[in-house]
């Protein structure tokens, strides 16, 4: 039974409702977008059952889903007040229990070391990790420890590859075609998996060679160009791939998924193998065969999720390439629902948009303005972007582009002055689409004296295209080289009376990170722009530690009749807060850190992802300001919408006594563990209804664990709980034969 796909209809408690495509509701319209995406299951809010993590690394942002665990659906709960709970992440994140207490560690990317590092997981009633390898996880090879190899464009596989219950890692070497095998060695050593002793079992793991020119995979061979070449001799560099361990066939031997940089596909690998030996037989390039096959670019990375609660793991899929502008947008999350069995998979594709339909997704980049279009007293949003996705094609050098699209889209705001709510109502302001433009930003005032209100954009050249009013609020192009003005490269205006003389100034971000103050000379409606500074309040927002473009996006504001502040959002994703402006236009601004202050907010942190930009205002007409941020994913998040869960808010609800099962899904045995300092406790098991199957008292080991006997309880799920003389203990158990 394949069980109901569509995401429940609930609509979550959001600072402003959104009306997407089609007038419909979205559920996480403030999520903030989707790119990139790896995925995890960890329980985040302690009651027992896996959530959804969902890592970008398109900013390396991560977002947080709440599982509400009923059986067969797919019921999730934007929740981003645990994301600071979670490390900080950079590239990559693999989410295993490398030591199987039933609890989700990470492995993930060591920047600077080309390696990994490991958070355990020691969460008790609130989600927790401690870091337990630094700065990189070593393997014994060559005789001596040394790193275990693997760069931010590789996925690596971290499984139990030879089922003696400690994970294993996979990898390609980084200057070679050949798969790296690390064995590890905590089982045969220690007798337990809680140990990370690895040892380099195979240089040519399953005796297959990927070509050094394309995803073209040799079986057999531990040679390439039909050569043998030992270590030392290998000179071209790996250049990226992703993996993926599943029985496919349920031979009892993992079998792999592969991703190949700059292509679109996942080829399967089919292990013909032993556990101990493998060898890949076959592969199949076009996989899943027959029923919509994976072709996403760029360089796809599976991960296998009970997305539904039904005990039967699907897989998600989306881009890993590393280059942001080679990657699909807007439909780059896929999920394949399995209606076969774990070791045995049958996948149907349900959708291409999975949780991204839910949010405003602008494809790749977001960049909000709020000006009130059709003057009823409340702000409009208006969404520029980098671009949508079009499509990829390869040079004669075998070399991957992608081509992307910019556009504007206008949400009026339908509700009221004090509960804003914001509805679709262009999805292409000015027709601008078709022209083919890359990262348009828009500006609003009125620019020819008619007394309606035209659009200046700001696009890829560092020009500013002018649009406008026909009288009817329709936008017609005039220009894409408005009044001869040129920054650059990726130019973001800002219309704003800087000098409080009445009329509009023009301010523009650019891609050097910069801002260029044009003194309007003239007036709003007949305004003559004068270049006075190319480095406004010499505000510069590129970090040159990483790279030497800032792509400033400015807004400046008021807070009722206070003095003129500003925000700016920059390449590296951190959101500047600017002050003493009035006055001091030929000066430097001062840069602060009262952002929690003026927005009403605790223990936010300011970077946001990649490429952001922010816009201010008192939305919701309660004399506070609040705050919109967009990112590189495409997406926005809003800030002090007096929700009761928004970015920024921490409001935990948590179950005080968490229950560890594991495995879970059981199929015969599981393991009881709980922090109890009594070693008789009264164990009860519950059917989901309430029905009460087992109730006695038990004993618990030296550790603090039992060792539970399942084989007379028939498939489905069950609640678990211990009581103490001082405490409940309770968790959900699977079980599934």
């Amino acid at each position: 039974m394949l069980g109901s796909f569509n995401l429940l209809n609930g609509q979550q408690n959001v600072p402003a409702k959104v009306f997407g495509q089609d007038k419909v509701l979205l559920k996480y319209p403030w999520a903030g977008g989707m790119n990139s995406i790896q995925f995890g299951a960890v329980d985040v809010n302690r009651d027992g059952i896996k959530d959804l993590v969902a890592f970008d690394r398109n900013g390396n942002r991560m977002m947080c889903f709440v599982n509400s665990g009923v059986y067969n659906q797919v019921d999730y709960v934007f929740a981003p007040q645990y994301v600071k709970l979670i490390p900080d992440i950079s590239d990559w994140a693999i989410f295993a229990d490398y030591d199987m207490d039933g609890r989700t560690d990470i492995f993930a990317y060591s920047p600077d070391w080309a390696g990994i590092q490991v958070y355990k997981n020691v969460s008790e009633s609130t989600l927790k990790f401690k870091r337990v390898v630094y700065p990189y996880l070593k393997s014994f090879q060559e005789n001596m420890y040394i790193n275990l190899l693997v760069t931010e464009a590789d996925y690596p596989a971290i499984a139990d590859l030879d089922y003696d219950g400690d994970l294993d890692i996979l990898s390609f070497w980084g200057y070679g075609s050949f798969v790296n095998y690390h064995k590890n060695l905590s089982m045969e050593k220690y007798g337990t998996p809680d140990s990370l002793d690895y040892a380099l079992e195979e240089y040519c793991w399953g005796r297959i060679a990927e070509s050094d020119e394309s995803n073209a995979i040799y079986l057999d061979t531990c040679f390439t160009n039909y050569q043998p070449v030992a270590r030392s001799q290998k000179k071209e560099r790996h250049t990226g791939s992703t993996f993926l361990m599943i029985d496919l066939n349920r031979d009892s031997v993992l079998d792999l998924l592969l991703g190949d940089v700059d292509y679109p596909s996942l080829f399967a690998l089919y292990n013909g193998g032993t556990r101990q030996e493998a060898f890949i037989t076959s592969f199949d390039t076009s996989y899943p065969a027959g029923n919509k096959p994976i072709g996403l670019y760029s360089m796809p990375v599976a991960a296998y999720i009970d997305v539904n609660n039904d005990f039967v793991k699907d897989m998600l899929v989306s881009p890993f390439d590393p280059t942001p502008e080679k990657s699909q947008n807007k439909h780059s999350v896929w999920l394949y629902m399995n209606t076969g069995a774990n070791d045995h998979p049958f996948f149907i594709r349900k959708t291409k948009s999975f949780l991204q339909s839910q949010m405003i997704d602008r494809g790749a980049g977001a960049y909000p303005v709020l000006y009130d279009w059709n003057g009823d007293g409340l702000d409009d949003l208006f969404v520029g972007d980098y671009g949508f996705y079009q499509y990829s094609y390869y040079d004669d050098f075998k070399r991957l582009y992608s081509v992307h699209t910019s556009k504007i889209a206008w949400y009026q705001n339908t509700g009221t002055a004090q509960q804003p709510a914001f509805t679709l109502m262009d999805d292409d302001v000015g027709d601008l689409f078709e022209k083919g433009y890359l990262g348009l930003i828009p500006a609003f005032a009125d620019l020819d004296g008619d007394g309606d209100v035209d659009m200046l954009a700001g696009y890829e050249a560092g020009k500013l295209i002018l649009a406008t009013n026909d009288g009817n609020n329709n936008l017609i192009f005039e220009t894409d080289h408005y009044a001869d003005i040129d920054v650059g490269d990726f130019s973001a205006p800002q219309l704003f009376d800087l000098d409080d003389d009445g009329a509009k100034d023009l301010i523009i971000g650019e891609k050097r990170g910069t801002l260029y103050y044009y003194h309007n000379e003239g007036t709003t409606g007949n305004p003559v722009f004068t270049l006075m500074n190319d480095s406004l309040g010499e505000v510069n927002v590129t970090d040159y530690a990483l790279s030497y473009t800032g792509y400033s996006t400015p807004w400046f504001f008021r807070v009722g009749n206070g003095p003129v502040q500003l925000v700016v959002g920059s390449e590296q994703g951190k959101i500047f807060h600017y002050t003493n402006i009035d006055g001091n236009l030929n000066g430097k601004f001062t840069l602060t850190d009262s952002l929690d202050e003026l927005l009403d907010t605790t223990g936010v942190s300011w970077d946001r992802g990649m490429r952001t930009a922010a816009a201010i205002g008192d939305i919701n007409h309660n004399g506070q300001a609040e705050m919109i941020v967009g990112n590189y994913s495409g997406g926005l998040e809003y800030f002090n919408g007096n929700a009761e869960v928004s970015p920024g808010i921490t409001k935990h609800h948590t179950n005080i006594n968490p229950l560890y099962i594991f495995p879970n899904p059981v199929k015969d045995r599981a393991v009881l563990s709980f922090n109890s300092d009594n070693q008789n406790v009264h164990l009860s098991i519950f059917t989901v209804e309430g029905n009460l199957v087992l109730s006695k008292t038990i004993q618990l080991n030296v550790a603090g664990r039992y060792r539970l006997n399942i084989t007379w309880l028939p498939n489905g799920l069950y609640v678990v709980k211990i009581t103490t003389p001082s405490a409940v203990y309770t968790g959900k158990m699977a079980v599934v034969r």
